[in-house]
């Protein structure tokens, strides 16, 4: 048997101390190799883990892992470990950061709340034909086709466009929450789309909310990592409320986005977006929301 490593287990993104996504936190983890890190996620089960090390830049050192590769970013494990962190005393009221694979972001911890930067947006619309020059419909008829949708199952005159903040997302425009709710996903094809476009996954919305505080309910499935379906992924929440903002009308700078509670079994969660707004444009945002800390695993590898 290998040796006995302590994983915590946190809920982030919780709505009202219920639901959430639970992420693995490995806390020391400065001596594990990378494939070492990805056998505990593999361990772990869940859809990410995060590996805190000491930095010499940031606060501390965040690296991700999903149960089969690395990943850049992730927001939900993010402010699982902050959360985690906070509540050992280790991080306090305020700015403090983390060091990523692809650089440095803020982290601020407000209240009850961890939040984590994210960058500027980038856009790209995916056209239902080929008026841009670009091969775009037969790739708008497998996206629908992938989900089990038809274009009639689309928001009018709204099309799915691909929003980064540091980790690229398909954002789908569905037309009403039953729809959304009825999504067959075809893990393997969107696997395969999500691999030809460099997206960590596809992430259906609907304006169609039950609480008018939201601005949004999503579903989010990433088969290219490994994960069917996600209850609450930070690093969605926020490419699409720069969307909303900047193509949808929606009013900023703080927008709500619901996930999970569609999902089977439910997991009601709430990511809350603060944009940062200049002259219209978004440089930078945070997102984060509220976890709770479940229990601590130990797994051997």
């Amino acid at each position: 048997m290998g040796k006995p490593i302590e994983v915590h287990i946190v809920h982030a993104f919780t709505q009202q101390n219920e639901g959430g996504n639970p992420a693995g936190v490995v806390l020391n983890a400065d001596s594990y190799t990378a494939e070492q890190k990805l056998q505990i996620a593999r361990a772990v089960g869940l859809s990410e883990t995060a590996f805190v090390s000491d930095s010499d830049c940031a606060n501390y050192k965040l690296e991700f892992f999903t149960p089969n590769r690395q990943i850049a970013h992730c927001g939900h494990a993010t402010v699982a470990t902050f959360s985690l962190l906070r509540e050992m005393g280790k991080v306090h009221e305020g700015l403090c950061s983390k060091q990523t694979i692809d650089g440095n972001r803020d982290i601020l911890i407000k209240g009850e709340l961890a939040f984590m930067q994210q960058s500027t947006p980038r856009y790209q619309t995916i056209f239902a034909d080929d008026s841009n020059g670009i091969d775009d419909a037969s790739l708008y008829a497998r996206i629908l086709q992938s989900m089990g949708l038809t274009e009639h199952d689309l928001l009018r005159d709204r099309l799915p466009t691909i929003v980064n903040t540091g980790n690229a997302f398909l954002a789908i425009p569905i037309i009403g929450r039953e729809c959304l709710a009825n999504i067959q996903p075809d893990h393997e094809e969107i696997g395969n789309i999500s691999e030809e476009l460099d997206l960590v996954g596809f992430y259906p919305f609907t304006l169609d909310v039950q609480d008018t505080s939201q601005a949004a309910s999503t579903r989010m499935f990433a088969p290219r990592y490994g994960i069917g379906e996600e209850s609450a992924t930070g690093t969605a929440a926020g490419p699409l409320a720069c969307l909303l903002y900047s193509q949808y009308n929606i009013p900023g700078p703080t927008l709500q986005i619901e996930q999970g509670v569609l999902m089977e079994p439910a997991s009601p969660s709430l990511i809350k977006v603060e944009l940062e707004i200049q002259e219209g444009r978004i440089p930078s945002l945070m997102v984060g929301g509220r976890a709770r800390v479940e229990k601590t695993m130990t797994v051997r590898i």
